[in-house]
């Protein structure tokens, strides 16, 4: 385990305790009824967390990092963020597949540009996202206005330019 993560576990373990200190001072009840919500919380998400880890395990041992390298690596940068953009399209699944998963191709040594393009596109193109949370109070024709400026940051266009606003009279 490298330096910076220990220094994140000691600053959320920190945080945890000085949060439960200061609720505990304030309603020793309070303290009971967030720690019923947090296992709640946790039995609500475990079996998506833990297929995440899972599949970010398989990953690293079924891909060969020279592969890895070949396709994300530093090598071959221009490569590498289209190969991580249409990784982002085309990976089903939410956070609990992409975090783990990002997180083991920057630890096997993958350059942070295609993992960048590979997070963009992912958060930004999710077709899950667009149907289910985009499509149904914009409509689906404002949901599709709003793909191809999506799908030109997402790819890293640098060229697209803002649209004009013109000024209130």
């Amino acid at each position: 385990m490298n330096r910076s993560l220990d220094l994140t576990l000691l600053v959320l373990l920190v945080a945890t305790a000085l949060l439960a200190i200061m609720v505990a001072f304030k309603d020793l009840a309070m303290l009971g009824m967030a720690l019923q919500k947090s296992g709640r919380l946790f039995l609500g998400v475990w079996p998506e967390l833990l297929l995440g880890f899972v599949l970010a395990g398989l990953i690293d041992v079924l891909v060969p990092e020279a592969v890895l390298m070949r396709w994300l690596g530093e090598q071959h940068l221009g490569y590498g963020i289209l190969a991580g953009w249409v990784l982002g399209l085309l990976l089903p699944g939410g956070p609990y597949l992409l975090f783990p998963l990002v997180a083991n191709l920057m630890r096997q040594g993958a350059a942070p540009g295609p993992l960048i393009a590979l997070l963009t596109a992912k958060v930004l193109l999710s077709q899950i996202r667009m149907v289910s949370y985009e499509a149904p109070p914009a409509g689906m024709a404002d949901d599709t206005r709003s793909f191809c400026p999506k799908l030109s940051l997402a790819a890293g266009d640098c060229t697209a330019r803002p649209l004009a606003v013109s000024p209130v009279p």
